[in-house]
């Protein structure tokens, strides 16, 4: 048996991920991670299979930012849906998707849904009728809107490409994976940590380009709040 291989007690589990004890025994209790084998009353054995599921919940939970709950539901549906991409790219999508829900039913949203069904047809994008994420494009169109921002959105062209070029290489790559099961780790990944990802280079982005068109020369120097001077 190879030393990656060989089975650990919780103790070495948690040195190896770096996740503390009280937390994977929370992770246990709450069904995101499965329980070992057994080896005595209050005792069980780990391997690689855990070990690489605690590095993925931590993942989604610290660096995608998602609730214990979402992340529950996204590892469930690795197991339930390891042959249907699309219904587990659905699972993961969820889980970084806002809780919290305006008001749908005014003329202002109505017309922003429409925009949105309008762009999707003209550019044929092969999307389901029903997805939530139409909705969600509808409802920060609304709230711009709502606060005099329409400019904010007449690019929404410009959006859709820069997504739709990302979504490709982010497709292709999935599909590069030979394996199925980490094909399928892959697309949760790349959902959930794609938009932790993206959004912070956005940032960046913002960052430069203000200082750009602004005409500011070089970028002022900056103190790392994480480290004493």
């Amino acid at each position: 048996m190879k030393e990656d291989d060989r089975k650990v007690r919780v103790g070495e589990l948690s040195k190896r991920s770096g996740v503390p004890i009280p937390t994977i025994k929370y992770y246990l209790r709450e069904g995101l991670l499965p329980a070992g084998a057994a080896t005595a009353a209050n005792q069980a054995d780990y391997g690689d299979e855990h070990l690489r599921r605690l590095l993925l919940i931590r993942a989604l939970i610290d660096v995608g930012g998602v609730s214990v709950a979402s992340a529950r539901e996204v590892v469930t549906a690795l197991g339930t849906y390891a042959d249907d991409p699309l219904e587990l790219l659905g699972a993961a999508q969820s889980a970084v998707t806002p809780r919290h829900r305006p008001d749908r039913e005014t003329p202002e949203w109505q017309a922003a849904k429409q925009r949105v069904l309008d762009l999707i047809a003209a550019r044929g994008w092969l999307v389901y009728p029903l997805s939530p994420s139409i909705d969600l494009v509808a409802d920060a169109l609304t709230a711009a809107a709502s606060l005099g921002a329409t400019e904010l959105f007449d690019n929404l062209g410009q959006y859709a490409d820069s997504a739709a070029s990302l979504a490709a290489a982010e497709v292709r790559t999935v599909l590069e994976r030979p394996d199925p099961a980490a094909r399928m780790e892959l697309v949760v990944l790349g959902t959930v940590l794609g938009e932790a990802l993206f959004s912070a280079l956005r940032q960046l982005a913002h960052q430069h380009e203000s200082a750009r068109q602004i005409g500011i020369p070089e970028a002022p120097p900056q103190k790392n709040p994480g480290i004493a001077q």
